[in-house]
């Protein structure tokens, strides 16, 4: 299967093809954003061996197929008559790199398999079609796989079907709800363990948010630090009045800073912030005066922002979930009591229960000594 001068061993096709791709798609966090989370095996005609994989890399740079036809090239492989396990549609459209579905007709692929279709209007589709009418043989693969690839872009999808990002609200606190002390101190109540694995949402998200009374009390950092990544999330502060001093932690660093404010379009201190290259919208809410949250997933969607990820305090997270806009709750829980102090979501006060706000259980799970929950307002929908 390969010539003696390929450096790379032989190796036996993975007995599940696609769920070896969606591992590789998993590689793809951290580092593929905006673009989906996308893997791609390659095996041979009789489903033997092992011909190449890959997974999409950093925007502008090759997409899953592309790399898998690479490493097939390098191991000294003829994939001519191959299969291709994709976890999602291959894309039928120039965009940053030409159609990954070209590619694989080029390169004399027999079989393409994908988990699930691409929801980009540019794709939707086309890309199964055009591999047909080349004479590609163009399958879906069995549904556990196509919601496992849902999952998995659970943002691109929101945003391509939505035209809004993933809204995901982490908090953390005590068993009776408490986030803080009365006084203010609330490091830490959750564990390392519970930290580590919030980071790792955060290494999901195109971008991460939080509110002026949060950055101005704890001056977070906002960033990836306790798990790899090669992308960071642009660091997103609604800041209704532009308290934010210059001094600010999430400052310090080159990733991108971006404020939302209600302040006038035409006020001096937005040329100033924008001077130290750090974006800023007025999207001023007329009843309120402060930030319109409607507005600004409205911008975040327009740069290609999947999953947003908020971090905030009481009356922001309040806010969030009142406006209906909050997708999914990751929430962990110490086990300790505090007592009283600030609570999770200031919302209310309600007479009855009708206007309750009702979640989906999703996943409960140990984390260290700490406990995470996550719930869903509602599942996404997949295309086929």
């Amino acid at each position: 299967m390969s010539d003696l001068t390929s450096p790379f061993p032989t190796l036996p096709a993975p007995a599940d093809p696609m769920a070896a791709a969606l591992a590789l798609a998993e590689h793809a966090v951290g580092v593929s954003e905006p673009n989906p989370r996308v893997g791609c095996v390659i095996t041979s005609a009789d489903g033997r061996w092992l011909l190449g994989q890959g997974h999409t890399q950093a925007v502008g740079s090759a997409h899953a197929e592309i790399m898998a036809l690479r490493d097939a090239q390098a191991r000294g492989h003829d994939v001519r008559g191959a299969t291709a396990w994709v976890t999602l549609e291959p894309c039928a459209h120039h965009g940053r790199t030409p159609p990954c579905c070209d590619a694989l007709v080029a390169a004399g692929m027999a079989r393409v398999v994908a988990a699930v279709g691409d929801p980009n209007p540019l794709v939707n589709g086309q890309g199964m079609a055009r591999l047909r009418a080349a004479g590609v043989s163009a399958d879906w693969g069995p549904p556990t796989h196509a919601l496992a690839a849902t999952e998995l872009n659970i943002g691109f999808f929101s945003r391509m079907q939505r035209q809004r990002p993933w809204v995901r609200l982490k908090m953390a606190g005590s068993l009776d709800g408490r986030t803080a002390l009365a006084n203010g101190v609330s490091q830490w109540i959750t564990s390392p363990e519970a930290r580590a694995d919030g980071h790792a949402w955060r290494r999901r998200a195109g971008a991460v948010l939080t509110g002026i009374q949060t950055a101005l009390a704890d001056d977070p950092m906002l960033d990836v630090r306790h798990v790899p990544t090669q992308v960071q999330p642009v660091r997103v502060v609604l800041d209704s009045h532009l308290r934010l001093p210059p001094t600010a932690r999430l400052l310090q660093s080159g990733s991108p800073v971006w404020l939302y404010t209600a302040v006038p379009a035409n006020d001096a201190r937005i040329a100033s912030w924008q001077a130290r290259s750090v974006r800023v919208r007025s999207v001023p809410d007329a009843a309120t005066g402060r930030v319109d949250l409607h507005a600004v997933l409205a911008d975040l969607t327009t740069q290609s922002i999947n999953e947003l990820h908020i971090e905030a305090g009481a009356t922001l997270n309040g806010a969030w979930l009142a406006a209906g806009m909050v997708d999914e709750i990751v929430l962990y829980l110490a086990p300790m009591l505090l007592g009283q102090g600030a609570g999770l979501a200031h919302l209310g006060p309600w007479a009855d229960l009708t206007p309750a706000l009702r979640w989906q259980w999703q996943q409960i799970e140990r984390i260290g000594p700490d406990l995470r929950l996550t719930a869903r307002s509602a599942p996404p929908a997949l295309v086929r």
